[in-house]
């Protein structure tokens, strides 16, 4: 289907989808100062250069490529660079709990006080590290961990441990040697401290 829809500027057609094919770089300009974030920032997000942000608003011509649906679905969407973001680091160490290579929930814990706290970055709860639940506990963290390695009572444990250079059963230290990789899905855990 070929949908033509006459705008003040000009003719765009559309195919399978209410997005623009083009846009100006006075568009991104536009874009860039709602969000509040300089060229540096906007092309962090974008996952562009500099220069290529300078170079779009300097721009007379037409844009084109996948910066327009990126910025079509800002527009319809304005809230998603936020849900996006990831907050600075509070507490002594952070987990990324990815699927692929999508970054699926990050894990924030003091151990020393026992707090946790997680952020989604999808909505399928079958992703995210806690599943619904959104506030865990230390406990609910320490059996993710537990989740995430070989069982205590596995067999030959010792040898197993010895094999990863790990001189007691630890679950971290399981997961910054393993990735927190189960044969069974594609998740797996990133340790950050």
């Amino acid at each position: 289907m070929n949908v033509k829809i006459e705008t003040g500027k000009a003719v765009k057609a559309m195919n399978e989808y209410v997005i623009n094919n083009k846009l100006t770089g006075a568009d991104v300009k536009r874009v860039r100062s709602a969000l509040g974030m300089t060229q540096k920032e906007f092309a962090d997000l974008v996952r562009v250069s500099k220069r290529t942000v300078e170079n779009w608003e300097a721009t007379e011509g037409d844009i084109t490529g996948p910066i327009v649906t990126l910025l079509e679905i800002r527009e319809r969407q304005p809230k998603l660079p936020e849900k996006l973001q990831v907050p600075p680091k509070g507490r002594g160490l952070r987990l990324w709990y990815c699927c692929d290579s999508l970054v699926c929930s990050v894990i924030d814990v003091d151990e020393l006080t026992r707090e946790v706290k997680v952020y989604n970055y999808v909505e399928n709860p079958l992703h995210r590290a806690f599943g619904v639940n959104t506030e865990p506990s230390y406990e609910d963290y320490e059996e993710f961990l537990e989740s995430r390695c070989f069982p205590r009572s596995r067999d030959m444990l010792k040898l197993e441990l010895k094999r990863l250079d790990i001189p007691f059963y630890d679950p971290i230290m399981i997961i910054e040697k393993t990735g927190g990789r189960m044969a069974e899905d594609r998740f797996w855990v990133k340790v950050e401290r």
